[in-house]
C-alpha cells in the first residue's frame, strides 16, 4: 500500500530465513482484514510502499535451527502477530505484547497477502492443523488467524455468559464473529447494532436475538427499549470510531463492561461522570492474543459446531487484490479471501 486507495502488487524478494526461529510458510489462503481499511483511507503516502496482509493459513516449506515441532509440510494457521509463546506476557495469555513479539509488515517482515511469508518466532506462533482437512473448512480454519478470535476476545474480556445481555456494536466480520462468539458463550440476549441488512440477518442466523439499524441518540434509545430501560450488560465495540464508543457507553447497563477490539481511530475518550464514571464501569479490550485461544477454538470448527467462514463473500486472486480493498470499502464485499 503506498498510500489511500493505492494498492499495488509487485514482485519482491521471495521470503527467505534470516533467523534460526524463523519459518517459510507458503500461503494458500489470506484475507483482507477491516483494519486493513483504516490505512486504505487515511494513511500518509510512502515511496516505498507498506506491505499488507496479516491473516494466513499456509503450508512449511522452510524452518530455521532453532525450531522445534514443526517440519517443512505441516498445514499451518498463524495468528495476526508472532510471538515466542514462552515469555511471561504470552504465559498470561497476552501474546500481542510478547517480548519477541511483532507484526506483519513492518519492521523487515512481510506482509501475508502473498505468495509466501517469513515467519518469526515459528515455533510459538504456527498452530499445526490436519493434514487432510477438508478444503470446505479452510476459510472458518482461516478466521482463527484473527476475525473470530478477535470476537472471540472480545467476549472472554468482557465475560461474556448465560444470563448475560449483550449488544455488538458493528456489523463487519468482528461484529459478527463477536455475535458468534456471544452465542458459543451462552449470552441469553444478543442485540446487534448494524444497519446493512444482508451483515444482520447473517448476525441473526449467527446468534444475535434482536437487530438496532438505528446510530447515536436513536439507537442508544432502541436499546434501552429493549432492555426495559436497564440497558446490557456487556457491550462489544467492533468498529473503532469514536461515535461508536459513545454508542457503547450509552446503552451499558450500570455496573456493565464495555470491551473494544475495534482498532481505535481516536487518541482520546469520554471517561468521566457522564460516560463511565457515574455507570460504575468497566472498560477494556485490545489486540486480540488470538494465540492463546486457537487450540480452544479448533475442535469447533473441525467439528462442525461452529462456521465462522461464513463471513467471507468473495475471493480473488493474488493480482486482484487491490478490487478487494475497493469492494470491502465501497461495502459490496463483507469480507474477501486471497488466493495466492
Amino acid at each position: 500500500m503506498y498510500g489511500p486507495g493505492d494498492v499495488r502488487v509487485e514482485d519482491v524478494p521471495d521470503a527467505k530465513l534470516h533467523e534460526p526461529t524463523d519459518a517459510v510458510v507458503r500461503v494458500v489462503l489470506a484475507c483482507v482484514c477491516g483494519s486493513d481499511l483504516h490505512p486504505y483511507r487515511s494513511m500518509l503516502a510512502t515511496g516505498d510502499g507498506v506491505p499488507m496482509g496479516h491473516e494466513f493459513i499456509g503450508v512449511v516449506e522452510e524452518v530455521g535451527a532453532a525450531v522445534t515441532g514443526l517440519a517443512p509440510g505441516d498445514f499451518v494457521v498463524s495468528p495476526f502477530a508472532f510471538s515466542d509463546n514462552t515469555c511471561e506476557f504470552c504465559r498470561e495469555g497476552f501474546h500481542t505484547s510478547c517480548v519477541h513479539g511483532g507484526w506483519y509488515g513492518v519492521g523487515g517482515v512481510g506482509g501475508a497477502q502473498a505468495e509466501a511469508v517469513r515467519v518469526p518466532q515459528a515455533a510459538g506462533t504456527l498452530v499445526k492443523l490436519p493434514a487432510d482437512v477438508d478444503e470446505a473448512l479452510w476459510p472458518s480454519l482461516l478466521t482463527l488467524s484473527d476475525v473470530y478470535l478477535t470476537g472471540w476476545h472480545a467476549a472472554h474480556m468482557a465475560r461474556v455468559a448465560p444470563g448475560r445481555t449483550v449488544t455488538v456494536i458493528g456489523d463487519g466480520a468482528v461484529g459478527l464473529s463477536a455475535v458468534l462468539a456471544s452465542k458459543r458463550m451462552g449470552a441469553e440476549r444478543i442485540i446487534l447494532m448494524g444497519r446493512h441488512t444482508d451483515r444482520t440477518d447473517l448476525g441473526r442466523e449467527f446468534g444475535a436475538t434482536d437487530v438496532v439499524a438505528a446510530r447515536g441518540e436513536e439507537g442508544v434509545a432502541a436499546v434501552l427499549a429493549l432492555t426495559g430501560g436497564a440497558g446490557s450488560h456487556v457491550v462489544l465495540e467492533a468498529v473503532g470510531h469514536l461515535p461508536a464508543y459513545e454508542q457503547a457507553y450509552g446503552v451499558l447497563r450500570p455496573g456493565g463492561t464495555i470491551s473494544r477490539v475495534g482498532v481505535p481511530q481516536y487518541e482520546q475518550a469520554p471517561v468521566g461522570f457522564g460516560s463511565l464514571f457515574r455507570k460504575n464501569a468497566t472498560l477494556n479490550g485490545g489486540p486480540a492474543p488470538v494465540r492463546a485461544y486457537i487450540e480452544r477454538a479448533l475442535p469447533d470448527v473441525l467439528e462442525g459446531r461452529i462456521d465462522p467462514g461464513r463471513v467471507f463473500d468473495r475471493t480473488v486472486d493474488l493480482d486482484h487484490v487491490a478490487d478487494a480493498y475497493q469492494a470491502m470499502d465501497s461495502r459490496h464485499a463483507l469480507k474477501v479471501v486471497v488466493r495466492p
